[in-house]
């Protein structure tokens, strides 16, 4: 069964590195967050997009403590795979990867983290690391679910056949974790090996098991695992669950995600009355009012729904249900080109695309990586919402079901474009067999909260650095755009303020409305003559045959820094003011005329926008975000300019079919 083998027994070194590997759903990372706590960061593996949980931890033996960097390596099932976890796991054993920002070396502790309730196939990964000669503690980990299904696991057998220390420990209650610690200072090369080929290492893992697992009770099956498949992975009810509880999710996070961002809105709104009030008017003021300020805040403020989300998710992952409702999916998106693996990123971009790209990680096969990761914007994220909002109110007035059909029809057609691009890709730039997918469905638990916050507090730092610096660079490269060179008082708004001067002592009210008319004209005015202006009135003749002036020229440019700047963009544009949520700023918005008294939204034009927002890629920061997870600008920019042709030709049908009709 095992062979003694003549191995050193010293001891690890005061200073040490200690990977962390495990399958995947054996409460690895758990156990990872139950040692690290808060101070765990990501990082990546250079070259890969593989992630790495990271932590410097102090580990206390004995009197000693240790200073220790703790690496949560990805989850596998073997060693040997062709797969890219597997081959990050290899390189950093060898000492020949690290994550990033730390020195690539030999660890000099392996922990390998394995689940009490499934022990026989969680000992084929062990016996792969035996023979690498490493420092190794065995884990067993989730020891009181197995003692609930009176699974017995002799800890001294096998240590004894491991020829390493043991320890038997739970992730989420904490039994246990302060002798893994000793352990780990403790760690000794192992005194045993395992056959090399699969067959072998089968039947070692086999035998081993039927040593240590002799149990004088029968064993309890879990009958309520096998009656929720029943259910889940149906192929009827398993769909409508699956929509059910997506529906529920989706729900809860924009409904209690509302209150902090209107916390933030407010926050922000006060920050900046606050600086502005102690500036003195000019450059600087505005520069950190208007550009500073307001683009940081256009960022934060959709923090509650990506941290909400990752969350969310976090919870029902711990709840083994994503398991069971990738292999639901897996049957509708393999058809195009996409595995059940895709289900989570798509589903994350529609609260935003970055995280969605961002979690396509986790894709083992790079071509259903890249399919998912190009098509991830195609889903309508709520950065769109304000844009659906207004566009559906404008079509639809008064008529609250027909606004209802528009908006879900958007997001019917975003998801559509998606799986056609998918197929389309496949089938030419990535063609190629797409892997089978192989999950293990975990046994149903309840999920571990610490990990579900530790998580989402990792999430919702990454969002805010990735995403938070380049659209902060972007809104200020916009204000500049739009604040200069500065235009001087109109003749008209000068006629209105003297006008005005005259009904001060007259009729106050009066006097108001004429100020504020001129301010207005002068606002529109600004706007017309700055750079962003110019550029509109330079690139309107491209947009002119979807029916957009100037002014929506603009609008769309500017959608180019965040989708949700359209509507606040044309409130400039036309009603001389930013407030958004004035009613009748968005009226005046909606009745705008062009300067031969024309509508500006007439029944075509808001069709054809309509058709132009769903698909198209109005978003720098996701662009950046793609190149660097995709592997390179090529991918970014085939993404801009597949979504963008595709948004133009979509517009331009809907506004020429509208106009061959008799519409207007």
């Amino acid at each position: 069964m095992t062979t003694p083998m003549p191995m050193p027994t010293d001891s690890i070194s005061s200073s040490h590195t200690i990977a962390v590997l495990g399958n995947p759903n054996v409460g690895k990372t758990t156990l990872f967050n139950r040692i690290a706590g808060i101070r765990a960061k990501t990082s990546n593996f250079p070259g890969t997009t593989q992630e790495a949980r990271i932590a410097r931890v102090k580990l206390k033996a004995g009197g000693q403590t240790i200073e220790s960097l703790l690496i949560d390596l990805p989850g596998i099932y073997s060693l040997n795979l062709d797969l890219s976890e597997s081959k990050v796991c290899v390189d950093v054993l060898d000492g020949t990867a690290a994550p990033a920002g730390e020195e690539a070396n030999i660890p000099d502790v392996l922990l390998v983290v394995i689940d009490a309730t499934n022990l026989m196939r969680n000992l084929t990964i062990v016996g792969e690391t035996l023979g690498r000669r490493l420092p190794t503690v065995v884990a067993v980990n989730m020891v009181d679910v197995a003692r609930r299904r009176s699974i017995h696991v002799d800890q001294a057998k096998l240590s004894e056949c491991l020829g390493c220390p043991v320890v038997m420990c739970s992730a989420r209650s904490g039994e246990g974790v302060d002798e893994l610690a000793a352990k780990l200072c403790q760690a000794k090369v192992p005194t045993r090996s395992a056959p090399t080929d699969i067959d072998g290492i089968e039947r070692w893992a086999q035998d081993i098991y039927e040593v240590v697992s002799a149990s004088p009770n029968p064993i309890k099956e879990d009958t309520l695992t096998d009656r929720l498949d029943r259910a889940f992975t149906h192929p009827i009810l398993g769909v409508l669950s699956f929509a059910a509880i997506m529906t529920a999710l989706f729900w809860m996070i924009f409904k209690l995600a509302a209150y902090p961002m209107d916390w933030i809105d407010l926050w922000f709104g006060s920050v900046g009355g606050y600086v502005g009030s102690h500036i003195p008017p000019g450059p600087i003021h505005d520069l950190m009012v208007d550009g500073v300020i307001a683009g940081v805040g256009g960022t934060v403020i959709f923090l509650p729904q990506i941290c909400l989300l990752f969350f969310l998710l976090a919870l029902l992952e711990g709840t083994g249900y994503l398991a069971r409702a990738a292999f639901v999916i897996d049957r509708a998106l393999r058809p195009f080109g996409m595995s059940g693996h895709a289900f989570v990123p798509l589903l994350s971009s529609h609260a935003c695309a970055i995280p969605g790209i961002m979690a396509a990680r986790a894709i083992p096969d790079r071509r259903d990586r890249l399919a998912t990761i190009l098509v991830a914007p195609f889903m309508s994220c709520t950065a769109r919402i304000p844009v659906y909002i207004l566009l559906t109110s404008i079509l639809f007035p008064d008529r609250p079901l027909y606004q209802a059909y528009a908006f879900t029809m958007c997001y019917a057609i975003g998801i559509l474009a998606g799986l056609f691009t998918s197929l389309l890709f496949r089938r030419t730039i990535l063609r190629g067999k797409s892997r089978p997918m192989a999950l293990e469905l975990p046994s149903y638990r309840i999920p571990d909260l610490k990990s579900a916050l530790l998580l989402t507090l990792d999430r919702g730092m990454i969002f805010l650095k990735k995403a938070g610096t380049m659209i902060l660079a972007i809104s200020i490269v916009l204000w500049w755009l739009n604040a200069y060179p500065k235009a001087g008082p109109t003749d008209e708004a000068i006629a209105l303020r003297t006008q005005a001067e005259s009904f001060v002592e007259i009729d106050q009210t009066q006097a108001d409305e004429l100020y504020a008319k001129a301010d207005s004209l002068d606002t529109r005015n600004a706007a017309a003559n700055s750079m962003l202006g110019k550029l509109g009135t330079t690139f309107q003749p491209i947009f002119a045959p979807l029916g957009y002036d100037r002014q929506l020229t603009v609008g769309v440019l500017a959608s180019f820094a965040a989708r949700e700047v359209f509507v606040s963009t044309m409130a400039v544009q036309v009603a001389g003011s930013d407030d958004v949520d004035d009613d009748s700023v968005l009226e005046s918005i909606a009745n705008a005329t062009n300067d031969d008294g024309s509508r500006i939204f007439t029944y075509g034009t808001s069709w054809s926008l309509l058709f132009f927002y769903v698909l198209a890629s109005l978003c720098l920061p996701t662009l950046v975000v793609t190149a660097k997870e995709a592997g390179g600008w090529k991918w970014a920019f085939l993404q801009l300019g597949w979504m963008s042709t595709l948004a133009y030709v979509s517009a331009l049908a809907a506004y020429q079919f509208i106009l061959a009709a008799g519409g207007s």
